[in-house]
């Protein structure tokens, strides 16, 4: 009886519970499906930036693959997935692609959870391995999933889409054919920092004011001492064409100031700009400093060889040492660089087009024993000088253009050397190396060009000579010219 009765309320409380919570059966909760941002519609594909049909090309539609921690593909999804149709909203971040193909250098591989994981790898021959493993393989495995090594960088939700894309063929046998590529428009994974920021004042505002301010300098000492009759000896040439390389050196620098998250290969262009232009530039002061040297050297100053032609021996010299250099350097980045080129731990697109350190090295390590070269020119001219007891008009001559040697030479180096240091992983040392190259131009102006007082007499001379259009001061009384200058200035 007692039984009955407890059964009797039981089912008297369940019915109580059943009707205040309003009838409502209590159901296993489902799990939403997995968003997946697909670029353009789903019955198509992307084609040189559009969104076409896929029937055109006779392919399937892209299908997500979804893929693991630890590299296993082809993980089903219970919940399932459904497509978000859009470029991913990036706000003021910029956009970039990634393609992934069998032999590129990327990787891209979707989540389960619906991130998108994109591969820096180290060497296109890794692919191979990956495709007969299905596993993804580094050099150091013990790292795969460092955060701090930055192989990979996830996209959340709405900062990517991916796609299929169809591509033209690279090959010139196969002009016709296409192939199909893994496409993802990705946002640049950098947040922008706000234009009152430090580092953003000096690295984009800054800096490239002073390139502009140092690009002008060696324009006007390239064009003064081309211009001027008087100046275009070998010496005038020689300065001539060493701030020509500067300049263009400066213009490739401010490229790379303005190509990031760009394409890589911008960037590379940029860097063996740069690099050849200032190892140019280091020749031709090795250069300037053997003519020095030797014409202190030789006994005789009077030679039947022209200055024009001591121009094109010392050009071909020049030119060929540093096309043959270069020529080495990007064939080290190539084929002998081991390592990747990343100087931060940002993951950039940038870091893989830069040139690698071994390729560095090879433009670099000339420069060091062109400076140990123009050392010794140094030491043994001005023993010579100190011996000599008459100086000729040439000699006299050069005995300036010696001096104006050191300066450039003192000037260069020091200049080379804060490049050096900007690429430690201090910001502060960066600073310096803005500052310093700020200071090189309008130093090499001043040595070249305004504490010449045979340059500013010509400078004058030429203004003011019979029907001026520039206005200027005439040259000072007190202030004569030098090396015979008076027998030039008999016309005024």
């Amino acid at each position: 009886m007692i039984v009955i009765v407890r059964l009797m309320l039981s089912i008297l409380l369940l019915k109580t519970i059943y009707y205040v919570s309003g009838n409502n059966i209590p159901t296993v909760p489902t799990q939403p499906p997995v968003k997946v941002h697909k670029c353009c519609a789903e019955h198509q594909l992307m084609r040189e930036g559009k969104c076409l049909n896929a029937s055109e090309f006779n392919v399937n539609s892209w299908q997500p693959v979804f893929t693991d921690e630890y590299g296993k593909k082809n993980v089903q999804i219970k919940s399932g997935y459904k497509f978000i149709i859009g470029l991913p909203q990036c706000g003021s971040r910029q956009l970039f692609p990634i393609f992934y193909y069998k032999g590129s250098a990327d990787e891209l591989a979707l989540l389960p959870t619906g991130r998108l994981r994109h591969y820096y790898l180290q060497h296109q021959h890794e692919q191979s391995d990956r495709d007969s493993k299905q596993t993804i393989v580094f050099d150091d495995e013990p790292e795969l999933y460092n955060p701090d090594n930055q192989k990979y960088f996830d996209y959340e939700h709405g900062l990517y889409c991916m796609d299929k894309a169809v591509l033209p063929s690279s090959d010139s046998q196969h002009s016709g054919e296409t192939t199909v590529a893994e496409y993802a428009i990705v946002c640049n994974p950098h947040v922008p920092v706000p234009w009152y920021n430090t580092d953003f004042i000096l690295r984009r505002i800054i800096d490239p004011a002073f390139h502009g301010i140092a690009l002008a300098c060696y324009l006007a000492i390239a064009i003064i001492h081309f211009v001027i009759q008087q100046l275009r000896d070998l010496v005038g040439n020689i300065l001539t064409t060493l701030t020509l390389s500067l300049a263009i050196g400066q213009v490739a620098d401010t490229v790379r100031i303005f190509t990031e998250f760009t394409s890589p290969t911008t960037f590379l262009l940029a860097d063996c700009v740069l690099y050849v232009s200032i190892l140019g530039a280091f020749f031709w002061l090795n250069s300037l400093g053997y003519y020095i040297w030797k014409t202190f050297r030789s006994r005789n100053v009077f030679l039947r060889i022209t200055d024009g032609r001591k121009y094109c021996y010392y050009s071909f010299y020049v030119w060929s040492c540093t096309i043959g250099m270069a020529v080495l350097a990007v064939f080290a980045h190539f084929t002998l660089d081991t390592e990747t080129s990343i100087r931060s731990k940002a993951p950039s697109p940038i870091a893989q087009g830069a040139l690698g350190w071994l390729g560095i090295a090879v433009f670099f390590t000339p420069i060091a024993f062109t400076i140990l070269v123009n050392i010794a020119f140094y030491v043994t001219t001005a023993k010579i000088i100190d011996r000599m007891s008459t100086y000729g008009r040439i000699h006299h001559k050069l005995k300036y253009s010696f001096d104006m040697f050191i300066k450039i030479f003192i000037i260069m180096t020091l200049g080379w050397v804060f490049m050096l240091l900007s690429w430690l992983p201090q910001n502060s040392m960066y600073y310096v190396y803005i500052f310093s190259n700020a200071l090189q131009a309008p130093l090499l102006l001043y040595v070249s060009v305004l504490s010449q007082k045979r340059v500013r007499f010509l400078i004058r001379k030429a203004c003011c000579y019979d029907k001026c259009i520039i206005p200027c001061f005439r040259p000072d009384e007190e202030e004569g010219p030098e090396w015979g200058e008076e027998m030039m200035a008999m016309n005024r």
